[in-house]
């Protein structure tokens, strides 16, 4: 998601150009309580279609969702909606859900989020190379542990490791690739001109992904021979991506971003709970472990980049969960 950057994060934590901080974090709360609705729904199709297709549908119903709200708010529209830099950015959407939905199919949700949390360490990690931010030791000990903790999710090596443990990984890959890409792109676009204009761009290379894959496999869209509810599921699931993204956009517009960042965490509670509700899922002891692990090494780096906005530096990459 877009992070803009903040005068100054003391008085952000007070109040924002556009309002009181609590709503910042209020948005941010809904949305982490939508998130995970959302990948209990994507999770429910893999059961009646490829991967790939839940995501074409995915992609293609939030994108007409935010088609409609860009015609209807065109004063929020500011800057090119189509371009290079959002067209990749909808490349490394489409890599991203890809991932976490076909590793949603074959394991718990929560195992899946838990590896995906991954994702703020590997922006810490691209912050160097690609932003050209300084980051200290103490910083990279803590992405260290943190992959540590990811290694105890996964098991690799021991019995019960699949390789789709890794599809996570991957998911969280691609978001840390598009999260500084949107840092570049938000420079000069509004919110809305980026989320329309990438997720347009996705749902067009999530359909080249699904053709390619029927002319592989076969056997077409299974969605045509599906029941009602899958339907009704799939519009479901893509309102609830585009109103997560715009929670989440208008989160970081009202309140600072360091000051959000904690309320993520949220998301991975929604997961157990929906994944325990729904599917019957726990996770084990030593899947616990190793997201605690995770958790931590994450809200440890959090602590470190508000400490370095306090000290005046340039805000640290975004960190933010996936759309």
């Amino acid at each position: 998601m877009i992070r803009p950057r903040t005068k100054s994060p003391v008085a952000s934590a007070r109040r924002s150009d556009h309002g009181p901080a609590g709503t910042g974090i209020a948005l941010m709360i809904i949305a982490m309580a939508l998130l995970p609705m959302g990948d209990t729904l994507a999770k429910l199709l893999t059961g009646v279609m490829p991967a790939t297709e839940v995501v074409l549908w995915r992609f293609g119903f939030q994108a007409t969702t935010l088609v409609g709200l860009a015609l209807l708010l065109r004063h929020r529209l500011r800057g090119a909606m189509f371009s290079p830099v959002l067209m990749l950015s909808g490349l490394c959407s489409v890599v991203t859900m890809t991932s976490l939905v076909s590793a949603f199919a074959v394991m718990p949700i929560a195992t899946a989020i838990a590896i995906f949390f991954v994702e703020p360490l590997i922006l810490v990690l691209l912050a160097a190379p690609l932003l050209g931010e300084k980051v200290g030791p103490r910083r990279y000990a803590a992405v260290a542990v943190g992959f540590v903790g990811a290694l105890v999710v996964i098991r690799p090596g021991f019995e019960g490791f699949t390789p789709a443990a890794l599809l996570p990984l991957l998911a969280a890959t691609g978001f840390a690739l598009n999260a500084v890409i949107l840092r570049s792109a938000s420079a000069s676009r509004s919110a809305l001109t980026i989320q329309t204009g990438a997720t347009f761009y996705a749902a067009l290379i999530a359909l080249a992904l699904f053709g390619t894959m029927t002319l592989m496999e076969g056997p077409g869209l299974a969605a045509l021979r599906a029941p009602a509810w899958v339907w009704a599921v799939m519009v479901l699931a893509g309102l609830l991506s585009a109103a997560t993204f715009l929670l989440i956009a208008e989160a970081f517009r009202r309140s600072e971003a360091g000051l959000l960042a904690p309320f993520q965490y949220l998301e991975i509670v929604g997961a157990v709970a929906l994944g325990y509700l729904v599917f019957g899922d726990l996770p084990d002891a030593t899947t616990a472990l190793g997201t605690a692990i995770i958790l931590g090494s994450g809200a440890y780096v959090v602590h470190r980049e508000r400490m370095a906005a306090r000290q005046g530096r340039p805000d640290a990459p975004p960190l933010s969960s996936e759309g």
